[in-house]
């Protein structure tokens, strides 16, 4: 099996489940979110099930579903459970895996494992989705020395939404051109004849 790709973000709502359904698509990959925090009727493994269009593609189930929407950590307080990072272990498959984080690379899965643990325990490498807003360079160069920090490889950036040749030439810089940046344009109507166009032009 290929070494699994994790897509995790410099913030939350920056467009991880978007840029998840697309790399299925393209790569024709499974897809698996260890930890699912609320909205179990409409969770982002049904999400992007319904936007991609290929036969190949296996969801897995989550290692833990959790019913309300907070940090891992608080939900699952919540949920009177704590998350143990060694049970959650990766689904078996032949196929490339894209593995869905949740929220950014610092979001606590318990009093001592963060989200950024969870990757490197799973052996995974990165793809860091982005997006331009005023303090995003920060959040991605943070999000970039954190990974390197743990010796976890960054495969590529991706950036959801409208370019910015000032921000991305900082962080090329910063990166001395390693990382490649790709785009992912506004998609005005998400569904599986959109995410099926942007997986082809990607």
């Amino acid at each position: 099996m290929n070494q699994p790709i994790f897509i995790t973000g410099i913030g939350t709502d920056i467009g991880k489940t978007i840029v998840s359904a697309i790399m299925v698509e393209k790569l024709q990959a499974d897809y698996w979110k260890p930890v699912q925090s609320g909205d179990l009727e409409n969770s982002d493994t049904i999400k992007v099930k319904r936007l991609v269009s290929n036969p190949k593609s296996v969801f897995h189930p989550e290692a833990y579903r959790l019913t309300e929407p907070y940090s891992p950590h608080k939900s699952a307080a919540l949920d009177g459970i704590e998350i143990d990072i060694d049970k959650i272990t990766l689904p078996e498959t032949n196929n490339q895996l894209i593995i869905e984080g949740a929220g950014g690379l610092m979001v606590p899965l318990n009093s001592t494992h963060y989200i950024i643990d969870l990757i490197k325990h799973l052996n995974a490498e990165v793809i860091l989705v982005s997006r331009h807003y005023l303090g995003s360079i920060n959040h991605t160069l943070l999000s970039i020395d954190a990974l390197n920090g743990r010796g976890i490889p960054v495969k590529a950036i991706v950036v959801n939404g409208n370019t910015d040749e000032y921000s991305e030439q900082a962080i090329r810089t910063y990166t001395k051109n390693v990382v490649p940046i790709y785009h992912v344009p506004s998609i005005l109507e998400i569904n599986k004849g959109s995410i099926l166009k942007v997986a082809g032009n990607l």
